[in-house]
């Protein structure tokens, strides 16, 4: 049994991840952004999750959830699932607070990030972007564009920690549209299987996955020397560097 953090699990892929890997018997805290939003992950409070309540789009709401999970069972990965489409907590919930999780939480070894095919037309450049998510910058294919470089440059520094990006496909959720034509279940399984490390090729870290198979990224992702910027601006704006593990 793993002990495992899903961000974003009130609807969507992130309630699809919590509840299969609760069915499979694993250790589930659920993350929610309010407590409004509390009753969304009632039927997993129910199989035995626990619940973390923080608005990932303030920064303080964030270290505050790093400080509970740490005085926490240990975690030994986590899903982050937790993500907006537009606006200016873009920024905030798709990046910053991924790094934040992954530099500060002390106990998990291995990291899943949510990323998307539209990584492919984000812009590789941190010029005016607002990190503290003041005003909107930014779009969701640059966040995308960010994280999936983000695992890659975690997996580079940190040898002792195993990441991985993947796109999920296009499913049908409220960020998807309910048009959306890729399989629901399909969407969140190879997370679901990568934060477990269940398979032969489960320890190969920082690759981009889709629907179950490795994938080349956009290059930029993969640029050490972009990678190496996007870390620096992270932790500038932050306060907080990444550990090398």
């Amino acid at each position: 049994m793993a002990h495992l953090l899903v961000t974003g699990s009130s609807d969507g892929l992130g309630h699809g991840s919590a509840a299969a890997l609760l069915e499979q018997g694993h250790d589930v805290v659920v993350h929610v952004r309010g407590e409004q939003r509390q009753e969304a992950v009632a039927g997993l409070l129910e199989q035995g999750a626990r619940l973390l309540v923080a608005d990932f789009g303030v920064r303080d709401d964030v270290l505050r959830a790093v400080g509970e999970l740490n005085d926490g069972p240990a975690l030994d990965g986590v899903v982050h699932n937790a993500g907006v489409y537009s606006g200016a907590p873009l920024i905030p919930v798709n990046v910053v607070a991924p790094y934040l999780l992954t530099a500060l939480l002390e106990h998990p070894t291995r990291h899943v990030y949510l990323s998307s095919g539209m990584h492919r037309s984000g812009t590789a450049s941190l010029d005016g972007i607002d990190w503290a998510g003041e005003r909107a910058t930014g779009s969701y294919s640059d966040s995308k564009l960010f994280v999936t470089a983000l695992s890659a440059a975690v997996a580079r520094r940190s040898p002792g920690l195993f990441t991985a990006s993947v796109d999920p496909g296009w499913v049908a959720t409220k960020m998807g549209g309910p048009s959306a034509p890729d399989d629901f279940e399909q969407g969140h399984r190879t997370q679901d299987r990568l934060v477990v490390g269940e398979g032969a090729d489960a320890d190969v870290s920082g690759a981009y996955w889709h629907h179950d198979r490795q994938q080349q990224p956009e290059a930029a992702a993969l640029d050490e020397a972009f990678q190496d910027e996007l870390l620096a601006a992270l932790a500038e704006a932050t306060g907080v560097e990444l550990p090398q593990r």
